[in-house]
């Protein structure tokens, strides 16, 4: 039984090995995509976050450059020729993503600092896209089987 166990068990670890990368890359790429077209399109629901953080920018044009710019980061992240450019948008934006928790904590925070509210889990949510990102960039050196083959 054991015996069989572990035959299951190398498969599944197996196919988590060969596919999870090219998962976790399309999955922030959606993820950037989708919440990036969100705010041209006048929906994301952190608009007046983002609308109340960066007050010194004009909103109206801040918003959507900043939804077309997670939109480039998820489509660079689709390609991967476009994977060093796409990180690099991904680290230049996320700083940005962490603001509202100094210069909105009563927006972010039930008791500060531990009790969260939607938006600051909202933004501590980044924490797992940059980690996802670090893993996804260490891969930008690696060959495709496809270029091995060239």
């Amino acid at each position: 039984m054991d015996a069989r166990l572990d035959a299951i068990d190398r498969r599944i670890a197996g196919w988590m090995q060969r596919y999870g990368m090219r998962f976790l890359r399309f999955s922030l790429a959606v993820i950037f995509i989708w919440f990036g077209l969100l705010k041209p399109l006048g929906l994301s629901p952190a608009e007046h976050l983002v609308r109340n953080t960066v007050y010194w920018f004009d909103p109206d044009l801040f918003v959507p450059i900043l939804g077309w710019w997670e939109v480039a980061i998820g489509v660079g992240l689709l390609f991967r020729p476009l994977l060093r450019l796409a990180i690099l948008l991904l680290f230049l934006q996320m700083p940005g993503t962490f603001l509202p928790l100094v210069l909105l904590p009563e927006v972010c925070f039930t008791r500060f600092p531990v009790g969260l509210t939607l938006e600051g889990q909202y933004i501590i949510k980044n924490l797992i896209l940059i980690a996802a990102a670090l893993v996804v960039g260490g891969t930008v050196r690696q060959q495709t089987t496809e270029t091995r083959k060239l």
